[in-house]
C-alpha cells in the first residue's frame, strides 16, 4: 500500500530529482528542470465519473513512449487512465487514493521509469549501472 509520502521519498531519492510545489500545495517532481511526476491541478478533461465535478487528485507520471503508456494502461487493477488531453503524450494518471492499490516496490518502478525519462542520458547510465550490480 503506497502513498504520497512514499511518492515523495522515492522521487527524491533518485539522483538530481528536485521537488517543488506549487501556490496551493500540489507537489512536482523535476530531474534538470523537467517533470516525471506531478500533481494536476483542476481540469476539465478529469472528472469523476459519478459526481461531474473536476478532480483535484490526479497524479501524472511521465512513461516511455506509447508502448510503454499502453502496457501500464493495461493493468487489470484500473488504477491507470488517460485523458484525451493526454493523447499521444508520453504519461498516465492516477488519482491519490488509488496509490493504495500499489506496493511500494510498484510505485518505485513506476517513479524510476518516470526518472529515466527526464534524466540526462549520463546520469541515468551511471544509475542503472550501479543498481544492476546491486542486484536491484
Amino acid at each position: 500500500m503506497s502513498t504520497l509520502r512514499d511518492l515523495d521519498e522515492l522521487a527524491l531519492a533518485m539522483p538530481e530529482a528536485t521537488k517543488e510545489t506549487s501556490d496551493d500545495g500540489r507537489p512536482a517532481y523535476l530531474v534538470h528542470g523537467k517533470a516525471f511526476c506531478r500533481q494536476r491541478g483542476r481540469r476539465p478533461d478529469a472528472v469523476d465519473p459519478d459526481t461531474g465535478e473536476r478532480l483535484d487528485d490526479v497524479l501524472m507520471f511521465r512513461v516511455d513512449g506509447p508502448d510503454a503508456k499502453e502496457l501500464v494502461l493495461a493493468d487489470p487493477r484500473g488504477v491507470f487512465f488517460t485523458t484525451p488531453h493526454f493523447d499521444g503524450y508520453p504519461a498516465v494518471l492516477i488519482r491519490i487514493p488509488d496509490l493504495a492499490q500499489l506496493d511500494r516496490s510498484e510505485l518505485r518502478d513506476l517513479v524510476v521509469d518516470a526518472w529515466l525519462t527526464r534524466a540526462h542520458k549520463r546520469v541515468a547510465k551511471a544509475w542503472l549501472s550501479e543498481h544492476e550490480s546491486a542486484g536491484d
